[in-house]
Protein backbone atom coordinates (compact mmCIF):
# COMPACT_ATOMS: atom_id res chain seq x y z
CA UNK A 1 0.00 0.00 0.00
CA UNK A 2 2.57 2.56 0.80
CA UNK A 3 4.11 2.31 -2.86
CA UNK A 4 0.69 3.45 -4.22
CA UNK A 5 0.57 6.47 -1.93
CA UNK A 6 2.22 8.51 -3.76
CA UNK A 7 1.68 9.69 -7.17
CA UNK A 8 5.05 8.98 -8.48
CA UNK A 9 5.12 5.62 -7.00
CA UNK A 10 1.41 5.10 -8.58
CA UNK A 11 2.94 5.69 -11.46
CA UNK A 12 5.81 3.62 -11.54
CA UNK A 13 3.86 0.70 -10.82
CA UNK A 14 1.39 1.18 -13.99
CA UNK A 15 4.45 2.07 -16.05
CA UNK A 16 5.97 -1.85 -15.23
CA UNK A 17 3.26 -3.24 -16.65
CA UNK A 18 1.83 -4.36 -13.10
CA UNK A 19 -1.89 -4.39 -14.15
CA UNK A 20 -1.45 -6.99 -16.58
CA UNK A 21 0.85 -9.24 -14.33
CA UNK A 22 -2.29 -8.87 -11.72
CA UNK A 23 -4.93 -9.97 -13.82
CA UNK A 24 -3.16 -13.34 -14.32
CA UNK A 25 -2.81 -13.99 -11.17
CA UNK A 26 -6.36 -13.22 -10.37
CA UNK A 27 -7.03 -15.44 -13.02
CA UNK A 28 -5.19 -18.56 -11.13
CA UNK A 29 -4.76 -17.35 -7.45
CA UNK A 30 -6.98 -19.18 -5.24
CA UNK A 31 -6.28 -17.83 -1.52
CA UNK A 32 -8.60 -15.32 -0.63
CA UNK A 33 -6.15 -12.64 1.11
CA UNK A 34 -4.19 -12.45 -2.17
CA UNK A 35 -7.25 -11.83 -4.43
CA UNK A 36 -8.49 -9.36 -2.14
CA UNK A 37 -4.99 -7.65 -2.17
CA UNK A 38 -4.96 -8.04 -6.00
CA UNK A 39 -9.01 -6.54 -6.56
CA UNK A 40 -7.20 -3.82 -3.85
CA UNK A 41 -4.14 -2.83 -6.21
CA UNK A 42 -6.53 -3.05 -9.23
CA UNK A 43 -8.73 -0.35 -8.01
CA UNK A 44 -6.01 1.72 -7.71
CA UNK A 45 -4.09 1.02 -10.74
CA UNK A 46 -7.66 1.93 -12.76
CA UNK A 47 -8.80 4.57 -10.34
CA UNK A 48 -9.11 8.10 -11.71
CA UNK A 49 -5.88 10.07 -9.86
CA UNK A 50 -6.74 12.00 -6.73
CA UNK A 51 -7.39 15.62 -6.70
CA UNK A 52 -4.68 18.37 -6.16
CA UNK A 53 -3.52 18.02 -2.56
CA UNK A 54 -3.72 14.05 -2.40
CA UNK A 55 -0.85 13.37 -4.29
CA UNK A 56 0.67 11.29 -0.96
CA UNK A 57 -2.75 9.71 0.46
CA UNK A 58 -0.42 8.74 3.27
CA UNK A 59 -0.83 12.77 4.30
CA UNK A 60 -4.34 13.07 3.29
CA UNK A 61 -6.17 14.00 6.76
CA UNK A 62 -9.22 11.93 7.30
CA UNK A 63 -12.32 13.17 9.06
CA UNK A 64 -12.38 10.73 12.71
CA UNK A 65 -16.04 9.07 11.59
CA UNK A 66 -14.68 8.06 8.25
CA UNK A 67 -11.43 6.44 9.69
CA UNK A 68 -13.79 4.59 12.45
CA UNK A 69 -15.80 3.29 9.46
CA UNK A 70 -13.30 2.00 7.18
CA UNK A 71 -11.71 0.48 10.22
CA UNK A 72 -15.12 -1.40 10.55
CA UNK A 73 -15.60 -2.40 7.13
CA UNK A 74 -12.04 -3.69 7.62
CA UNK A 75 -12.77 -5.74 9.94
CA UNK A 76 -15.68 -7.35 8.17
CA UNK A 77 -13.47 -8.22 5.16
CA UNK A 78 -11.01 -9.79 7.48
CA UNK A 79 -13.81 -11.97 9.30
CA UNK A 80 -15.55 -12.52 5.38
CA UNK A 81 -11.72 -13.62 4.36
CA UNK A 82 -11.44 -15.71 7.28
CA UNK A 83 -14.38 -17.31 6.86
CA UNK A 84 -13.32 -18.34 3.01
CA UNK A 85 -10.35 -19.49 4.11
CA UNK A 86 -12.47 -21.78 6.54
CA UNK A 87 -14.83 -23.11 4.16
CA UNK A 88 -11.67 -23.81 1.66
CA UNK A 89 -10.12 -25.81 4.11
CA UNK A 90 -13.35 -27.73 5.07
CA UNK A 91 -14.13 -28.57 1.93
CA UNK A 92 -10.34 -29.94 1.06
CA UNK A 93 -10.93 -32.69 3.62
CA UNK A 94 -11.17 -35.76 2.19
CA UNK A 95 -15.05 -37.44 2.86
CA UNK A 96 -15.40 -40.63 4.52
Amino acid sequence: PQLTATKAGRDAVRDRGTYLVLRELHRWEREPAVLGACERLVQVLIGDEPGPGMENLLEVNIPQEVEQELQRLDREEEEWLRRQEEEERGSEEPSR
